[in-house]
C-alpha cells in the first residue's frame, strides 16, 4: 500500500472537522441553571420528568433513568436475572459495554455475527449460538438503525430468552412505525455528548414489564428501598428504609436529567438534520465503485447516530489505515465504531480468538466513521465528500 498523501496539494479545508459534536444552545443552559438554583441537585423532580418524558417519546410503560448507557446495561442485564453459568449473546461491533455487561454479572459473553449489508446483529447467527446456559440478547441498534425486531424477539421468546435492545445510538428511531423503547423486553439509551441527544453522560432502561422496572430500581440505587409491600421488616418511620438486595449507585442527577430533556425537546430537528447529511452522503458515495454504502432495512425508519464509510481494499491502493490518515492530512476527523470486542486483550485473556465472526472482522478493516452532527454545515458535508472522492480518485487502481 503506499503512503497517505495530499492528491493535488492543499487540503480540502484549512480548518478540522471532528466526527462529533454536541449542541447546546441557550435553553440547553437556561434549564441547567434553574436547576442550580433549586432545592434539588440530584434524586429530585428532575429524574422523575425525564422518565416521563421517554416513556411519552417511546411508549414504553416504565422508564428508569441512571449514570450512564452502560449502568443501563448492567442492570437490565442484572434484571433479566443473568449470574454465574449463564451466557449472553451480542455483536462483536459495539462499544465493549454491550458485552461486559454479562461479565459484570459473572456470565459469559458470546459473540453472533452481522449481517454484512447492514451490520446489525444477524437472527440466524443467533439462533446458532443459542444454548441451553443462554439467558439474554443484547441486540445493538448499529449506527441508529433497528436491529431486526420480529424474527428476534420471536427467536427470544420461544426460547425463554430476555431480549435486550442496546439503543444507545438509536434514539429517536422507529421500527414498523413503532419508536425503538417500547418494542424489546428492556431497551437502553446512552446520553453521551456524541449521541443524538446529551446529558454530557446519562443512561435510561425502557420496559413494558412492571416485573423488570421493581427490578430495575432496586439495582439502580444500591438495593435500597422504601416501598411498603418490599419491607421485609416492620417499619420504624417515615425515614425508614431497608436493602432488600445488593445494587450500585447508578443515579443521575437532576443537573443532567435537566439538560437531557431539553435536548430531547429538540430530537424532532436533530433527527432531520442527521436524515438530510445521510441522505448527501449515500447519493455521493453510491456513485462510487470503490465504496460500500451501508444498507436499509425498510422496518427501520432510522435516526441516525454514526455514518460508516467502508471501502473497497481491493479496488484501492490503500486500505483503511491509510484512508484514514489521508483523510486526516485533509483536515476531516474520522473515527472507528468498533474494533470487534473480542479482539481486545482482555477477552483474549479470557480465551476468545480471532475469527469467531467473519463478517464483522471483515467490516472492521475496511470502515470508518465520517463526520455526523447537527451543526454540520452544508458546506461542512461538502467538505467531507470532496475529501473522499478526492482520495478515492487518488488512489484507485
Amino acid at each position: 500500500m503506499e503512503k497517505p498523501a495530499i492528491a493535488g496539494g492543499s487540503p480540502v479545508r484549512d480548518t478540522k472537522l471532528f466526527y462529533g459534536h454536541q449542541y447546546i444552545d441557550e435553553e440547553d443552559v437556561r434549564a441547567v441553571s434553574e436547576v442550580l438554583t433549586s432545592d434539588y441537585l440530584t434524586c429530585g423532580p428532575k429524574v422523575t420528568e425525564l422518565e416521563r418524558k421517554l416513556c411519552e417519546l417511546t411508549g414504553a410503560r416504565y422508564a428508569v433513568a441512571c449514570s450512564n448507557g452502560t449502568a443501563a446495561l448492567h442492570i437490565a442485564a442484572l434484571a433479566a436475572g443473568l449470574g454465574k453459568g449463564d451466557e449472553l449473546i451480542t455483536t462483536p461491533i459495539t462499544f465493549a459495554a454491550s458485552a461486559n455487561c454479562a461479565l459484570y454479572c459473572g456470565a459469559r459473553p458470546v459473540f453472533a455475527d452481522i449481517n454484512p449489508n447492514t451490520y446489525n446483529i444477524d437472527p440466524k447467527s443467533v439462533a446458532e449460538k443459542i444454548t441451553d446456559h443462554t439467558k439474554a440478547v443484547v441486540a445493538v441498534d448499529f449506527t441508529g438503525q433497528a436491529v431486526e425486531l420480529d424474527a428476534l424477539l420471536e427467536l427470544c421468546h420461544t426460547k425463554g430468552i430476555t431480549l435486550i435492545e442496546d439503543g444507545a445510538h438509536a434514539i429517536g428511531t422507529k421500527y414498523k412505525g413503532k419508536p425503538v423503547g417500547s418494542i424489546a423486553d428492556m431497551t437502553t439509551f446512552s446520553f453521551h455528548p456524541v449521541k443524538t441527544v446529551t446529558g454530557g453522560e446519562g443512561g435510561a432502561v425502557l420496559t413494558n414489564r412492571e416485573d423488570l422496572y421493581g427490578k430495575l430500581l432496586l439495582y439502580r440505587s444500591h438495593g435500597i428501598t422504601r416501598e411498603e409491600k418490599l419491607l421485609e421488616r416492620e417499619s420504624h418511620g417515615p425515614w425508614y428504609y431497608e436493602q432488600i438486595d445488593l445494587g450500585y449507585n447508578y443515579r443521575l442527577t437532576d443537573i443532567q436529567c435537566a439538560l437531557i430533556v431539553s435536548q430531547m425537546d429538540k430530537l424532532e430537528r436533530f433527527g432531520k438534520r442527521r436524515r438530510e447529511i445521510v441522505d448527501r452522503y449515500n447519493e455521493a458515495f453510491s456513485r462510487i465503485p470503490e465504496l460500500f454504502v451501508q444498507q436499509e432495512i425498510p422496518e427501520s425508519d432510522t435516526t441516525r447516530h454514526l455514518y460508516i464509510l467502508r471501502i473497497r481494499p481491493e479496488l484501492l491502493r490503500i486500505d483503511r489505515k491509510g484512508f484514514f490518515e489521508a483523510m486526516q492530512a485533509e483536515n476531516i476527523c474520522c473515527n472507528v465504531h468498533y474494533i470487534p470486542v473480542y479482539w481486545h486483550p482482555y477477552y483474549e485473556k479470557l480465551g476468545y480468538a480471532k475469527g469467531l465472526c467473519p463478517n464483522a472482522e471483515k467490516l472492521y478493516l475496511e470502515m470508518m466513521s465520517l463526520p455526523l452532527y447537527y451543526s454540520l454545515t452544508d458546506k461542512d458535508v461538502d467538505d467531507v465528500i470532496m475529501a473522499v472522492r478526492k482520495i478515492v480518485d487518488y488512489y484507485k487502481k
